[in-house]
């Protein structure tokens, strides 16, 4: 089925630039590789931290590889809330004006001024894919999960294009506990409302009013 688009649940990790990594494990050090990941290149490293924010920590948080040029940390919404850190919705890479937080590694400990954020839900593809599917970068679509007894709908799904990607949807821990995932978890783009997920906050207003479609 060409539509098909795997689900990967992704739980809270930190994305480290070399500067920052050699601050917390020292100087000269490198990522120790443990095993690939599914998008080309990103793999998970040995090495971990802890998170600290204003109500807590958490330790041994994964650290996923390579390099990046600025560090970021991404939590879902049951770990900001447990640290006591603001939770801000954002695309990867997009850490202006977000929070920030305490990494303690085994060298030193670092005062983030930003880059604690709650990954928006996304599909990465192939323009192959995109072409395929009838979507286009940065578009927000509608996806249709396949569960025993706990299908969901996820709005507000971002697509990234990219020719080394490879096809699945990534949503956080949060997420992926709100339907009965399975081994072969996956789910199909819905056109609802020409894919504006705008539409579905007016369809709900409607229907409290009494107006049915």
């Amino acid at each position: 089925m060409k539509s098909k688009i795997p689900i990967e649940i992704s739980a809270k990790h930190i994305h480290l630039c070399r500067e920052d990594f050699e601050a917390l494990f020292g100087e000269g050090r490198e990522l120790t590789f443990v095993k690939e990941l599914s998008q080309p290149g990103q793999f998970l490293a040995k090495e971990r931290l802890t998170i600290e924010g204003p109500r807590g920590q958490m330790e041994h948080v994964a650290i996923l590889g390579p390099f990046r040029k600025e560090t970021q940390v991404e939590l879902a919404i049951t770990d900001t809330r447990k640290l006591g850190i603001e939770k801000v919705i954002r695309q990867s890479g997009d850490i202006a004006g977000t929070p920030g937080c305490r990494l303690i590694g085994p060298n030193a400990s670092l005062d983030l001024e930003k880059g604690v954020i709650v990954a928006k839900r996304h599909i990465h593809m192939t323009p192959s894919d995109a072409y395929r599917m009838h979507v286009k970068d940065n578009e927000e679509v509608f996806v249709i999960t396949q569960s025993y007894e706990r299908a969901l709908i996820y709005a507000n799904v971002v697509v990234r294009v990219h020719p080394d990607y490879v096809l699945a949807m990534h949503v956080d821990t949060d997420e992926g506990n709100a339907f009965d995932h399975s081994e072969e978890q996956y789910g199909v783009i819905l056109k609802l409302f020409d894919g504006n997920a705008y539409s579905l906050s007016d369809w709900a207003d409607e229907l409290l009013s009494g107006i049915q479609r």
